[in-house]
């Protein structure tokens, strides 16, 4: 791997981990513009790697009124939202590695991710949203993590859907934005934790140390930068503006599907 395609696919990963368009389903059409038949597990690892600095650093005072009240409201919605894509990734693994190999699925995933946020932005627009973290329950939270867990499959974006799961749910909409975000932190830290034995196998090779550094640094930059998109747009009820992006893409990648 060079260090332009690191620093290409680390941009990728960092703006589509917290942008509603599905990190998963545009590495998946990189690898194949790029010619990069599959991202080597140790790059694969870092890049989330920098991702979570991204997150952690753009609300550090969040993780740490987490992490001084430990058992406040919100940490029990984290940990309830966070239930199910923990369980459907264990145990359906195998089916959706092999998911990641078919642009057909990143296809039919984009144009779902579309539709949830149209759908949700109406939804909070005709219903003003003013659920704070004590006013939600923990349906609202389990609710918000099934579509995490969707999220799961490459196309549907995890920060979409659960932004849209979120604002379907009646939050407040920078809370919607906040929780989506913060859910985020555990499922990055168990996709990561299940590569982990595999790359303690494979190691860090010295000879991609500076390839796969800028990787990691394009994957942090870009989605810190992302992030700061994410939460402006939320607020302003403007979310909904990347359903056309994704159905543009959609249609694009389904025509590359079928015709070649």
């Amino acid at each position: 791997m060079t260090v332009i395609q690191a620093l290409v696919l680390g941009a990728v990963q960092g703006l589509t981990e917290f942008l509603p368009v599905s990190s998963s389903g545009h590495l998946v059409i990189f690898q194949h513009i790029l010619g990069i038949k599959e991202a080597p597990l140790t790059f694969d690892v870092l890049v989330h790697i920098g991702t979570l600095v991204a997150v952690c650093f753009g609300f550090w005072d969040d993780i740490i009124s987490i992490c001084k009240k430990p058992l406040s409201k919100l940490t029990y919605l984290l940990v309830v939202g966070s239930v199910p894509a923990g369980l459907i990734g264990f145990c359906l693994a195998p089916f959706f590695e092999r998911a990641f190999e078919s642009l057909l699925v990143v296809g039919i995933g984009l144009i779902f991710t579309g539709t949830v946020l149209r759908v949700s932005e109406y939804l909070a627009n005709k219903n003003l949203g003013l659920k704070e973290a004590e006013e939600t329950t923990y349906g609202n939270a389990l609710f918000i993590g099934i579509f995490q867990a969707l999220a799961i499959m490459p196309g549907i974006s995890r920060s979409g859907s659960t932004i849209a799961a979120g604002l379907a749910s009646g939050l407040e909409r920078d809370f919607a934005a906040r929780f989506s975000f913060l859910l985020s932190i555990p499922a990055i830290i168990g996709a990561g934790v299940f590569e982990l034995k595999d790359f303690l196998v494979c190691g860090f090779p010295a000879y991609n140390i500076v390839p796969y550094s800028a990787g990691f640094l394009s994957a942090a930059v870009f989605g810190y930068f992302a992030i700061r998109v994410v939460i402006k747009l939320v607020r302003e009820g403007r979310i909904s503006v990347f359903s056309y992006y994704c159905w543009i893409v959609a249609v694009l990648t389904l025509a590359y599907y079928f015709l070649y």
